[in-house]
């Protein structure tokens, strides 16, 4: 089987790639030559998941690609407890909304972690969850099927590990006494709301 996941970060096609079983081949965005900008314009999850993976969708029906089985997009939030389950479907792009500056990658990361400590200092609650929703189109039956992840955890302090990316720093999921910046890619990929979103996608391939 071969699928088409609509994403270029390095980060999560490493995660995918590592938890999709064997049999399964994943592409990325620049496999297939895809360089357009998806504007997630979804107010949920599941719609940003679904804008994405349509997008993709609308690009192979144009093309030649004959043997891609189907596509799936994956959009994650972290749900802060204390903060009315902000930032949600803004997690991204968390601390550029506030400033309205653009940054690489590697920074915007370190900004969304400053923001999520600073908004949470102070605060005695600091519960949270991270939620994947993973949306899968087939390109023959154009069949759409949607699952979801979710992982329990709490905000960190202070930054722990350099390990991961994005949030994972100052995420310390439930049971354990470390952070995901911490812990092994291998252990990650057994608990994360990503790997538990792809676990349910899988069982449906």
């Amino acid at each position: 089987m071969k699928l088409v996941f609509a994403s270029n970060n390095a980060h999560k096609l490493s995660e995918v790639r590592a938890i999709m079983p064997a049999g399964v081949e994943v592409l990325s965005l620049r496999d297939i030559g895809f360089v357009q900008e998806i504007d997630e314009t979804g107010t949920t999850l599941a719609q940003n998941s679904l804008i994405k993976a349509q997008a993709v969708m609308d690009f192979l029906k144009c093309q030649t690609l004959k043997d891609v089985d189907g596509v799936f997009a994956d959009d994650t939030g972290l749900e802060i407890d204390a903060l009315n389950g902000e930032p949600g479907v803004y997690t991204a792009r968390w601390a550029e909304r506030e400033t309205g500056i653009h940054l690489p990658e590697m920074e915007t990361y370190a900004a969304n972690r400053s923001k999520a400590l600073r908004e949470l200092e102070g605060k005695e609650n600091r519960g949270c969850q991270f939620k994947t929703v993973i949306t899968l189109i087939y390109t023959r039956t154009y069949a759409v099927t949607q699952v979801e992840g979710i992982v329990r955890g709490e905000i960190t302090p202070v930054e722990h590990g350099i390990g991961g990316f994005g949030y994972d720093p100052v995420f310390k999921p439930e049971g354990f006494d470390k952070t995901f910046g911490e812990l092994s890619p291998e252990i990650k990929n057994t608990i994360s709301h990503r790997a538990r979103a792809l676990q349910a996608l899988i069982e449906k391939l």
